[in-house]
């Protein structure tokens, strides 16, 4: 017997030894494993957050109604990640995601601009039912380019402008025709034009439109309309003024717009009382420093007035083109100079790092200035002590997804950058920018492209919501009210959702 179990010790008791020694080995790896794991979630953006059971709950759900669709789009061979926007957007609609993120609460619209809020199929109806509307349908020139729309009094139209309605009624198909012009789509994201060109045309195409003071006022109500059906309750857009006018009264004083923007807010909070709006000055960096100078003496002008309206001045166009925020220098010095003489503070709401390029060095700048918000910011991952000082100065990068697709910075949008900048505790929050330059409104679509994309969970997505809050121009009484609106909007759509899902 001792025999036959020496034999047994002999042939199994040292692998056994082995396989404890195995198991104990194991048993640290996976502690490393885990401890590793827990301090990677403990610098993400949304490590703050706790949810609750309902949340939770919800949270699974959407987790399985996005793997249903992956799904179901790999059986259909549906190449979701090597198409734009443009190609899947009737595949967006037509999903139970998106009817879901059309009705969550996405509390501040950050990052928008005057000219790109509004619907172009309104814009074109709505232009139309204006007898002094015109469209140009000649070959483009150095003063006006085709389809480009205006207002002319009649005896006063220019060379190749045609009344817009009498356009259309001659030529229905030129409807179509318009709408394409004014809507940039990126049809194959294999092909590469020049964006920027064909993004500034459609800017041009409205520019002779939006001045019209009737029409400005219409424009900008239709605007928030659709922002506050679309669960969107505060509003922030880059704002370049220009003198209103009509052809009774001439040019109004350059603050007609602020007064004018004021009474259709003050129309929608009779019914929506939580609606609120401000506006970041916008100047454009192709000018010069003399230029800015001017720029900003009108913007502190326009904020002493209108204190609660003005919260902040940017400058805008293609960064690639421009000169850089480090030329402006000299204009960030004086700052301090005009709080002093307006009796008001500026912040500085830049675009910064709308780039895939490393030499675009936009992003240092912004570490150093008052700038509490960055417009884009897709090339800050470029600059890891940049980012980390960005990071401890807790500003926030407003960030575009579609946006940035469609201008040609992000092909696959599940190498955003913004991905890793969530992920190293940057905060952020999600943006439209122009929608309807690409052919959509509100902020339904850009949420569902992070949450598709990006493997957002619930937990990313309410603090994606309530940063847009947290870090707006609101003033503290305001964020608080906001607030106060926002938790209740939120935890009722978290409950109506999960019933709904059941």
């Amino acid at each position: 017997m001792k025999r036959r179990y020496l034999t047994y010790i002999l042939l199994f008791g040292f692998p056994l030894f082995g396989c404890q020694n195995t198991l104990v080995e194991k048993s640290a790896y996976q502690q490393k494993w885990t401890l590793l794991k827990q301090e990677n979630e403990a610098l993400a953006f949304d490590a703050d957050l706790q949810l609750s059971d309902a949340e939770i709950a919800l949270d699974k759900k959407l987790f399985q109604l996005r793997k249903n669709f992956l799904t179901e789009t790999d059986k259909k061979k549906i190449p979701l990640f090597n198409s734009s926007f443009n190609e899947i957007k009737p595949l967006i609609e037509g999903s139970k995601l998106f009817e879901i993120f059309q009705s969550m609460p996405k509390g501040g619209l950050l990052h928008t601009h005057s000219g790109g809020i509004t619907d172009v199929k309104w814009l074109i109806a709505a232009g139309r039912k204006y007898k002094e509307c015109y469209v140009y349908d000649q070959a483009d020139n150095d003063q006006f380019i085709f389809g480009q729309l205006a207002f002319f009094e009649e005896g006063k139209v220019p060379k190749g402008f045609i009344s817009l309605d009498k356009k259309l009624l001659s030529h229905p198909d030129f409807e179509k025709e318009l709408t394409e012009l004014l809507i940039l789509k990126r049809d194959q994201l294999c092909t590469y034009t020049d964006y920027w060109i064909e993004f500034e045309k459609r800017f041009k195409r409205i520019s002779l439109l939006l001045p019209y003071r009737p029409f400005f006022k219409e424009y900008y109500r239709k605007g928030f309309l659709d922002l506050v059906n679309n669960k969107v309750q505060h509003v922030e857009i880059r704002f370049i003024f220009d003198e209103l006018y009509d052809f009774k009264h001439g040019k109004y004083p350059l603050k007609t717009s602020v007064t004018d923007l004021q009474e259709v807010v003050a129309e929608i909070q009779k019914s929506q009382p939580q609606f609120s709006l401000k506006l970041i000055y916008s100047s454009f960096k192709f000018l010069d420093p003399k230029s800015i100078d001017k720029q900003l003496e009108i913007a502190f002008e326009l904020k002493k007035e209108f204190p609660d309206v003005i919260s902040g001045f940017d400058l805008v166009a293609d960064e690639a083109a421009g000169n850089s925020i480090y030329s402006f220098r000299e204009n960030w010095t004086n700052l301090d100079g005009l709080s002093k003489k307006y009796g008001v503070k500026m912040p500085l709401f830049l675009h910064a790092g709308e780039s895939n390029s490393v030499f675009n060095k936009n992003i240092l700048d912004i570490s150093s200035l008052n700038n509490p918000r960055i417009g884009h910011g897709l090339n800050l991952i470029y600059f890891p002590k940049t980012m980390e000082l960005i990071r401890k100065q807790n500003k926030l990068v407003e960030v575009s997804p579609i946006s940035n697709q469609v201008l040609g910075y992000v092909s696959d949008l599940r190498n955003h950058p913004a991905r890793v900048l969530l992920s190293n505790g940057i905060q952020c929050s999600i943006n439209s920018d122009d929608p309807s330059v690409y052919g959509y409104e509100g902020l339904g679509y850009d949420f569902w492209a992070a949450f598709v994309y990006w493997e957002l969970d619930v937990k990313a997505l309410k603090k994606l919501v309530f940063n847009s809050i947290n870090y707006s121009s609101l003033n503290e009484n305001e964020k608080k009210n906001a607030l106060i609106y926002l938790n209740k909007q939120w935890d009722d759509f978290v409950q109506k959702t999960n019933q709904k899902l059941n």
